[in-house]
C-alpha cells in the first residue's frame, strides 16, 4: 500500500484558527513504499523470534536490559539525525520490534497478565497518544515527521503499535486456540483488505496507513512463531535463533539496497518546488482541498493630475499652462474669447431720493494679487511680524 510521496504539511493552529504550512525541514521518514512495507513485516518477525531467542537463552531481566539499552542507542542515533537515513531509520524499527514485543511479554510472563487485559491496555495506551499527537499537532500524517515533537509522537505511536499488535497476535494464537498459522492468514486478510480499501474505495491514507501499520506487527510474529515453535505447539521447529539470523541478514540486504538507490529518500528540491507550486497546500487523498490562488489585482490607475477649478484665483477655470501639453488636446491651448460687456440694468420703483450727494467711501488699499500655484514666479518671502500685525488681512494673505 501507498500513500503518495511526501509532501509539505498542512496542520491547524492550537487555536482552532484556518489551515497553515508547517516549517519546511528534511523529512525524518522514509517514503512508503513498497519496500517499506516489506522489511517492515520482516522487522516484526525479526524482532519476534530476536526477543523469544533472549528470553529462552539468558536471563529474562537480563534481555529486558539488554533490549531496552539498544532501543535508548537507536532512539539517541535517530534524533540527533539531521534527515533520514536508512540505516539508523531501520535500525531504531528493528530496535522497537525487539523492545516492544519484550514489553508485552513481560506483562503476561512476569505479571500473569492475560492477553485480554494487554491487548485492551495497550489500545488504550495507542488511542491516548493518536489523541494528544492530533491536538498538539492538528496532523497524524507520517509525512510531516519533520520537528522534534512530531517525531517524539511518532516512534511512541510506533513502540505502542508493536507491544499491542505483539499482545493482539498472542491473544488469536494462544486465548482463542486459532494457532500461528492461522492467526497469520487473518491478519494478512485483515492487512489485505485495508490495502484494497485504501486502493479501491479511497480509504482515508492517514487512516488506513495507521491500521496496516498495527497489522504488520501480528503479520510477521505469528509467521516467525509459526516457523520456529516446535511442532508440539503448531510450529515448524526450525528454532528461534535461526529465524532471527537469516531475517536479519535480508534486512540488512535491503536496507543496503535502499542506501545506495535511495528510492526512499524525499528530493527536497523537488518536495519545495511543488509545496511553492501548490503554495504550501497538499493535494493528496485525504487532505483537505487546496484554494485556488486569488489573480493579481488590476493596477489602479492615477487620477488626473489637473481638473477644472482646481485653484479658485484662476482667470479662467480649466486653464492649463502653454508650454504644458496634455495627451489628446492641442498645444499651445486656444485662448478664450473675451466676454461683451454687460449693459447696465434697467432699474424699476420710485426715483432716486433727492438731496445732497453721498460721499464716495474711501477704496480699500491695493491689494497685490496672490501668486497662482500655476505661476512660474516663486511666492514672496513670508513678510515680518511687525508688518504681518499692520495690516488686518495680513495673515490671510500668505500661505503658510
Amino acid at each position: 500500500m501507498r500513500t503518495g510521496q511526501s509532501r509539505w504539511d498542512e496542520s491547524r493552529s492550537r487555536r482552532g484558527g484556518a489551515a497553515a504550512p508547517a516549517r519546511y525541514a528534511a523529512s525524518k521518514v522514509p517514503l512508503i513504499t513498497a519496500y517499506f512495507w516489506i522489511i517492515k513485516l520482516l522487522s516484526t518477525a525479526m524482532g519476534e523470534a530476536t526477543s523469544d531467542y533472549m528470553v529462552r537463552t539468558i536471563n529474562p531481566v537480563t534481555a529486558v536490559l539488554f533490549g531496552f539499552a539498544g532501543f535508548a542507542i537507536a532512539m539517541v542515533l535517530q534524533f540527533r539525525a539531521k534527515a533520514y537515513n536508512a540505516w539508523i531509520y531501520w535500525l531504531a524499527v528493528v530496535m522497537v520490534a525487539v523492545f516492544g514485543t519484550m514489553a508485552a511479554d513481560v506483562l503476561h510472563i512476569k505479571f500473569h497478565v492475560p492477553y485480554v487485559a494487554s491487548t485492551t491496555f495497550y489500545a488504550i495506551v495507542l488511542a491516548v497518544i493518536f489523541i494528544l499527537w492530533y491536538r498538539t499537532e492538528g496532523t497524524l500524517s507520517i509525512h510531516s515527521i519533520r520537528t522534534p515533537r512530531r517525531e517524539l509522537f511518532y516512534w511512541a505511536t510506533v513502540l505502542a503499535t508493536f507491544a499491542l499488535g505483539t499482545a493482539t497476535g498472542d491473544l488469536t494464537a494462544k486465548t482463542l486456540n486459532l494457532g500461528y498459522l492461522t492467526s497469520g492468514i487473518w491478519f494478512s486478510v485483515a492487512f489485505a483488505a485495508v490495502a484494497v480499501a485504501h486502493w479501491k474505495f479511497r480509504l482515508n491514507p492517514i487512516l488506513a496507513f495507521w491500521i496496516a501499520y498495527v497489522l504488520t506487527r501480528p503479520v510477521g510474529a505469528s509467521f516467525a512463531d509459526y516457523i520456529a515453535f516446535p511442532q508440539s505447539v503448531g510450529g515448524l521447529g526450525v528454532g528461534h535463533g535461526q529465524v532471527a539470523v537469516v531475517l536479519t541478514v535480508v534486512i540488512v540486504i535491503l536496507v543496503a539496497y535502499l542506501a545506495v538507490t535511495r528510492k526512499d529518500v524525499e528530493n527536497p528540491r523537488q518536495a519545495a518546488a511543488s509545496a511553492r507550486h501548490r503554495g504550501g497546500q497538499p493535494q493528496q487523498p485525504g487532505y483537505p482541498p487546496a484554494s485556488r490562488p486569488m489573480p493579481p489585482r488590476a493596477a489602479r490607475q492615477d487620477p488626473p493630475r489637473y481638473y477644472p477649478g482646481q485653484y479658485p484665483d484662476e482667470q479662467y477655470p480649466g486653464e492649463r499652462y502653454q508650454e504644458e501639453r496634455y495627451p489628446g488636446q492641442p498645444h499651445p491651448a486656444a485662448p478664450r474669447p473675451a466676454m461683451p460687456p454687460r449693459a447696465a440694468p434697467r432699474r424699476s420703483g420710485p426715483p432716486p431720493r433727492s438731496g445732497p450727494p453721498r460721499q464716495p467711501r474711501e477704496p480699500w488699499p491695493t491689494q497685490e494679487r496672490r501668486p497662482s500655484r500655476q505661476s512660474p514666479q516663486p511666492p514672496e518671502p513670508w513678510p515680518d511680524e511687525d508688518e504681518a500685525e499692520q495690516t488686518a488681512w495680513g495673515f490671510f494673505m500668505w500661505d503658510e
